[in-house]
C-alpha cells in the first residue's frame, strides 16, 4: 500500500475507479474514464484498479459496489460515488479540485 500512498499524495487531483473486468457497468466505465483522463490533461489522472488484483486494498477503501469512483488530492478522499457516472460530471468534479 505504499505505493497507493504514493499515488494519492499527489498536489493534482486523481481519480481512482474500481472496477471487476467481469462486470459490464464496470467494463461500460472505460470510455468514459478514456474521455476524463484526456480531458484533464496533466491537470489530473485517472486511475483504474482492478477490485480482483488489488483485493487489499478495496477491502481497506470499503468497495463494495462496482464501478466505486473516488478524487483524492494532497493524500485526502474529496469525494466518492458507487455506480456509474457520465464524463462532464467527472470532469467538472476534477476542475473543481484543481
Amino acid at each position: 500500500m505504499s505505493t497507493f500512498g504514493t499515488l494519492i499524495d499527489s498536489q493534482q487531483p486523481l481519480l481512482l475507479a474500481f472496477f471487476n473486468p467481469q462486470d459490464e457497468l464496470s467494463s461500460t466505465m472505460h470510455p468514459i474514464l478514456k474521455n476524463v483522463a484526456a480531458a484533464m490533461g496533466d491537470r489530473g489522472k485517472v486511475v483504474k484498479i482492478d477490485v480482483e488484483k488489488n483485493e487489499t486494498l478495496s477491502q481497506a477503501l470499503r468497495v463494495k459496489v462496482l464501478p466505486t469512483l473516488m478524487i483524492y488530492k494532497s493524500g485526502e478522499m474529496l469525494w466518492r460515488q458507487s455506480g456509474e457516472q457520465d464524463a462532464n460530471t467527472l470532469i467538472n468534479l476534477m476542475q473543481d479540485f484543481i
